[in-house]
């Protein structure tokens, strides 16, 4: 493989544009890897571009990361939908740059995609990848992967709301009642609420079906990830190995 073919292929594979816009990209001398004396084109290889799993590269003088699948952490604002065609509020996929949301695919979706979707007025951590076995795993009940929610109510709640939800409750479109794995208060107005599984509006409908109204909706850990003060609203990161494989682990 020569080396404009391989830097072609890994600027396709990481979202860049299309074979032929990454084509350009490189025949300009846009594009430079890490080598021992620092970025330079790197020396011709036949070596499978996966092996390159975590190498630096520069795009136009933009320092970039090669990863063979995307899992990324982002810090859900107010105010946005986890969708790619919103229909009122900006998307969440707006806060990515363009390369992640070009990510090809075997299938018609490209780029990352929300693993499970929060509210527009929800705020918190959002898991996207590229990778749908990952997704399925982080998102199906089968696979039991806790989510802690930080809820403020309307009206003070109390004891006896921690009972129902724990006990279980019965939403107006299933008859079986829906319970939490773990239920705290830590406030008059505030609680900590665990779940397992993800229905439509879930943590507002529970709250409901006790009779109280969810008023601030905040998603602060999902399995042994907890969402961190250093990244602020609006921002992302790459997931470290440990952190993907803490939360592909067995339960």
């Amino acid at each position: 493989m020569s080396i404009s073919v391989f830097l072609t292929d890994m600027l396709f594979s990481q979202g860049f544009g299309t074979r032929r816009i990454c084509a350009g990209l490189v025949q300009q001398g846009l594009v430079k890897t890490y080598g021992d004396a620092g970025f330079q084109v790197c020396e011709q290889t036949d070596k499978p571009i996966e092996v390159y799993n975590g190498m630096p590269f520069m795009v136009q003088s933009e320092l970039w990361q090669y990863h063979a699948k995307a899992y990324v952490l982002l810090h859900k604002p107010a105010g946005t939908e986890c969708s790619h065609k919103p229909s009122a509020w900006p998307s969440v996929y707006s806060l990515l740059p363009t390369p992640l949301r070009q990510r090809p695919a075997k299938t018609g979706l490209q780029g990352v995609q929300a693993v499970g979707r929060l509210d527009q007025d929800t705020t918190g951590m959002l898991l996207l990848s590229d990778d749908g076995q990952f997704i399925h795993r982080m998102s199906s009940p089968k696979h039991h992967v806790p989510k802690v929610y930080e809820l403020t109510t309307e009206d003070p709640l109390d004891e006896a709301v921690v009972a129902k939800l724990i006990k279980g409750v019965v939403l107006n479109d299933d008859p079986v009642p829906v319970k939490a794995a773990a239920c705290n208060l830590t406030g008059s107005h505030h609680m900590q609420l665990t779940l397992t599984e993800g229905k439509y509006h879930q943590v507002k409908r529970m709250l409901a079906a006790t009779g109280h109204k969810v008023i601030q909706l905040h998603r602060s850990r999902i399995g042994n990830l907890v969402l961190s003060d250093d990244l602020r609203p609006g921002q992302w990161r790459w997931l470290t190995a440990d952190e993907l494989a803490g939360l592909t682990r067995k339960q």
